[in-house]
């Protein structure tokens, strides 16, 4: 589980400065990008949820993470957070997984969120990553949603192939809404590892008053070269989903907006 609160916003990458061969030298040994939603209610969300398919799946055996996530509010005051994604994760039958985690914040000490046992199996006993047979080509839907008592957190995911929804578990977060909705590619694999490619589509947060509304603008955001992240990944808009990939030239600059179109 890697600390969702330190790698969200990179500064804007230095004037010539390239990495885009072997691995990244953060501390984490990763390099990620996010695209962070730009809407929703001013007060917080009841719920989120977006959709994911894996165009390109990974080629080695590094860790790959797809996430989407989101902070817990106490009335205007971030508690925590965690994020809800497929793994490509060697530990688990054929590298396939899913993980539902977080952090209490900073204020808070910054500890990992407990939550219930999970429903779905774990080959290495994993209480946030469980095994799940997830496809390339095929569409997930990932959603976080207020669980069976104030303060806890439902995590799971759909297949959309199937309509089948399994429940990860449920996470202790505190707080009454969501905020700060993203959602991100996590690569441990070197720069040059083959190009992985990840499409995001239906991004939709619940208010509170009955239904799911759409988000259509995000903003994105890279990993820095000075926080060792690779130069060669890059995030657009192609036809009606925001596609995240690996290895490829960065045609769209860090905190551009790209909208629904």
């Amino acid at each position: 589980m890697l600390n969702l609160f330190s790698r969200l916003f990179g500064r804007p990458q230095g004037p010539g400065a390239t990495r885009d061969r072997g691995r990244p030298p953060s501390p984490n040994g990763a390099s990620s990008m996010h695209l962070t939603w730009l809407g929703g209610p001013p007060g917080g969300a009841k719920a989120v949820r977006a959709t994911i398919e894996v165009i390109e799946p990974p080629h080695t055996d590094d860790l790959y993470f797809f996430a989407l996530q989101a902070s817990f509010l106490q009335a205007t005051t971030q508690v925590g957070g965690a994020h809800i994604g497929l793994q490509w994760n060697r530990r688990h039958p054929g590298n396939t997984a899913v993980n539902w985690g977080g952090y209490h914040s900073q204020a808070r000490g910054g500890s990992i969120l407990d939550g219930t046992t999970s429903p779905l199996p774990s080959l290495p006993r994993d209480p946030n990553t469980r095994d799940y047979p997830w496809r390339p080509h095929r569409s997930y839907r990932l959603e976080i949603a207020p669980g069976s008592t104030q303060g806890w957190w439902l995590g799971s995911i759909t297949d959309l192939a199937t309509d089948e929804t399994s429940v990860v578990r449920e996470l202790h977060g505190g707080g009454e809404t969501l905020a700060f909705p993203v959602v991100w590619c996590e690569v441990f694999a070197p720069c040059d590892a083959p190009p992985v490619k990840v499409a995001w589509s239906n991004l939709e947060y619940a208010d509170g008053e009955g239904g799911w509304n759409p988000i259509d603008t995000v903003r994105t955001n890279y990993q820095d070269y000075t926080a060792g992240g690779c130069t060669n990944t890059n995030s657009a808009f192609e036809a009606g989903r925001w596609v995240q990939t690996t290895n490829a030239p960065r045609e769209t600059p860090t905190r551009a907006i790209l909208t629904l179109r």
